[in-house]
């Protein structure tokens, strides 16, 4: 074989080149697969749930769509809870929420 010659191109050569990959496929980081678009993760989950928000008003609780295309009011004095916007619903100021345990 000349020297050079690449070894991987002679057909003299006949073995396994092993490619190791930057990061690891198999474990992705959280944050990683958080940013991923939902249908191309590794295992699908939505970027939609669901949450518990508190009128400032009254203390009343709501239960709210966090991809809401309505406006929800609040049951006890129909103070605006949250408004629609082109994805995620935006929460009025004062109104504290928690996310939903599935």
């Amino acid at each position: 074989m000349k020297v050079d010659q690449d070894p991987f191109q002679s057909h003299l050569n006949v073995g396994i080149m092993l490619v190791f990959l930057a990061k690891d496929l198999l474990h992705p980081s959280p944050e990683e697969e958080k940013r991923r678009h939902k249908k191309k993760r590794l295992v699908q989950s939505p970027n939609s749930y669901f949450m518990d928000v508190k009128c400032p008003g009254c203390y009343k609780i709501t239960t709210v769509f966090s991809h809401a295309q309505t406006v929800v009011l609040c049951v006890g004095c129909s103070t605006v809870l949250c408004q629609p916007t082109g994805g995620k619903a935006r929460l009025t100021e004062g109104c504290s929420f928690r996310r939903k345990q599935h």
